[in-house]
């Protein structure tokens, strides 16, 4: 199954990183060029039917999340589902790293995937928080973060497997930023197949009259009007 990681690599580095960048820094998401081709997508979203390559399954509903499922997949990742996420890590590790320092944070991120991961698992971080996700008709995602411990990567990635318009409609990705002192902004992104959207993890840098503060942000997905939606979600942190 492709993309190996020196595919999932070009397809990563040929995105516009600067224009990337400076969409995330404006709304706090990005949509990249294609990661995967819809026969790639395609064989990604059929990986749901093998419960083994899982570790546990979440419905929605039963947890007052929304509606639909999702589930972790297991550390032995599927290879493409690793490739992008090691070839991913590194570009976004530099916006992470830039985003901490007009925070005043801590920028705790070594330069490879792999080191970051080991230090979450001695923090007691040790399990994946790699995600397939499935909604049906009627389905939805409430407001939230994926933040599951103290070792956080403030930027995730989710990548659309189904066709927007044919495969389903409806179940737009939002993002709300909870702005002080004034009402919150949403953003609405159709997640099409094979691109990823790149998003904060928990908030974002916002420059105000007193310099830089943390625009809180939360995200979710609307209700799927038709059809089935399947997406990738790439963590770059485990859950405790």
């Amino acid at each position: 199954m492709t993309p190996t990681p020196a595919q999932a690599r070009r397809r990563v580095d040929a995105a516009d990183w600067p224009a990337l960048t400076e969409e995330l820094d404006a709304f706090g998401c990005a949509l990249t060029p294609p990661l995967l081709t819809p026969a790639e997508c395609r064989e990604l979203a059929a990986l749901y039917e093998k419960p083994e390559l899982f570790r546990t399954t979440v419905d929605m509903a039963r947890h007052r999340f929304g509606s639909g499922e999702y589930r972790y997949f297991t550390h032995q990742l599927p290879p493409p589902v690793a490739a992008l996420r090691a070839a991913l890590y590194p570009r976004l590790l530099a916006v992470a790293r830039d985003w901490a320092d007009r925070l005043g944070r801590p920028a705790p991120w070594p330069d490879t995937l792999e080191e970051w991961l080991s230090l979450c698992h001695e923090a007691g971080q040790d399990r994946s928080a790699q995600i397939l996700l499935r909604y049906g008709k009627g389905d939805w995602n409430a407001l939230h973060r994926d933040v599951f411990g103290d070792m956080l990567f403030p930027l995730q990635v989710v990548i659309g497997l189904d066709e927007y318009g044919s495969d389903y409609t409806g179940g737009e990705f939002l993002l709300v930023e909870q702005r002080p002192r004034a009402q919150s902004r949403g953003t609405s992104t159709v997640l099409r197949q094979g691109h990823g959207l790149i998003f904060t993890t928990r908030d974002r840098p916002v420059r105000t009259k007193r310099g830089w503060s943390a625009g809180a942000m939360r995200h979710g997905v609307s209700t799927v009007r038709s059809g089935r939606r399947h997406a990738l979600g790439l963590v770059f942190h485990d859950a405790s």
